[in-house]
């Protein structure tokens, strides 16, 4: 079987640093961290009480009144994200076969948002269960992508992935194959989350797995740093407009990079903890570059899972130096979480927006933040600390890890034909 080769076509992105993409990645190359003290609840009884939530967004600026309140945050962020993308693709108002063209998005936790409130609420009554009849539809992960299939009327094949952190990439995954095998034309995917809340922020506080770095929350995600202590949490959303290469070329579409492959593991190491050694990331990222048929001097830049925890962050490099070896040395490696905070469910999609621009515009966005070295980092390494930096990128390796040993690599390369 001849499998179809996939293309990148549209872009849509809503994140703590930026509504569009434009914003979004003007955000990246200038160095803007994205977390503050958190607006959404009030949180001075928390050990962490700063964010990287939304600037700016208001759902009524997409969706009327009564449209907004039957959608979870999450779900808003999908449309929102989706619509700039379909746009952006020429694919809206366009003719295509609607049969042909599905939808599969990424959500970690889907309406954690929707769920606390309305037990919230319930427990603060009076004991009559008085529940809003669209709880359901707006709790549950799969109705992002139900929607999207509602509002462009696509019906090709529509779910959603739940991978912890690595929920957007097995999305793009998913969705490259379902087209690399003939399932599908065009797939709509990403991902997104809403999770600052209560229940949210509390949660990972209990795991001791955000920053408390509470006096300084700008500079509180620092991947790599010494004193780094933990991940900030971000919320928002990022979408791609995948397409058979056949089909992109027949449209005249605009094609920002090739989905040239992937790569899945399993830790088997611990529900949350990676493993030290960094074994499943190594098997992911070789398995990617097969995949792709890439060798590792192909790879210019890796936009890393990158979190700013103690034992992730040592533990991803020492995969990138066995996968890699010398090849190591030479490419740019970085975290855009260290200006984005941690998207959970949504990391992929945000994460491979952002290779597919570095590659387009020859810049490698900054790892900000950084202080301390960290004397288990080999210094040599490229993390471009603190400044972008200018070079060509043929190939871009994008990682994501979920707890419970979840591990996926994407990589784009520069189309040339």
């Amino acid at each position: 079987m001849q499998m179809r080769r996939v293309v990148v076509t549209g872009l849509g992105a809503l994140t703590p640093i930026g509504n569009t993409v434009s914003e979004y990645w003007n955000g990246l190359i200038t160095g803007i961290s994205g977390a503050a003290p958190i607006t959404r609840f009030d949180a001075s009884r928390f050990r962490t009480r700063f964010a990287a939530e939304l600037k700016g967004f208001d759902p009524e600026q997409h969706f009327d009144r009564k449209e907004a309140r039957k959608m979870d945050p999450f779900a808003q962020y999908a449309m929102v994200a989706c619509e700039e993308a379909m746009r952006d693709s020429g694919l809206m108002g366009a003719p295509f076969d609607a049969n042909r063209v599905g939808v599969v998005w990424g959500s970690g936790i889907g309406g954690i948002f929707t769920f606390f409130e309305e037990v919230k609420s319930y427990i603060e009554g009076d004991g009559t269960p008085r529940f809003n009849p669209f709880f359901i539809p707006k709790m549950i992960g799969d109705i992002a992508p139900g929607y999207i299939s509602i509002r462009y009327g696509l019906r090709g094949p529509n779910y959603t992935t739940v991978s912890a952190c690595a929920s957007a990439n097995n999305a793009l995954i998913d969705s490259m194959n379902l087209i690399r095998m003939g399932k599908a034309d065009v797939m709509v995917t990403g991902g997104s989350e809403a999770a600052v809340n209560q229940a949210g922020v509390g949660g990972f506080n209990a795991m001791k797995a955000l920053s408390e770095r509470n006096d300084s929350p700008a500079t509180a995600s620092r991947p790599f740093d010494l004193d780094r202590d933990g991940f900030v949490l971000g919320e928002g959303g990022a979408a791609l407009i995948l397409e058979a290469l056949d089909h992109a070329l027949q449209r005249g579409a605009r094609i920002y990079a090739e989905l040239a492959g992937c790569g899945l593991s399993a830790d088997a190491n611990h529900i949350t903890a990676p493993h030290p050694e960094g074994l499943g990331a190594t098997l992911v990222m070789r398995a990617a570059l097969a995949d792709a048929g890439l060798s590792t001097g192909d790879i210019d830049y890796i936009n890393v899972h990158g979190t700013s925890t103690p034992l992730g962050d040592v533990s991803e490099v020492k995969a990138i130096q066995t996968v890699f070896g010398e090849d190591a040395y030479r490419m740019s490696i970085s975290s855009t979480k260290s200006m984005t905070g941690h998207l959970l469910g949504a990391a992929g999609a945000v994460e491979a927006v952002a290779a597919i621009l570095a590659i387009q515009s020859e810049t490698v966005p900054p790892t900000i933040n950084h202080f301390t070295d960290d004397p288990e980092l080999d210094t040599r390494l490229d993390l471009t600390f603190n400044q972008v930096r200018k070079r060509p990128i043929r190939a871009a390796l994008s990682n994501t890890f979920g707890f419970g040993g979840h591990n996926t690599s994407v990589i784009f390369r520069r189309y040339e034909g």
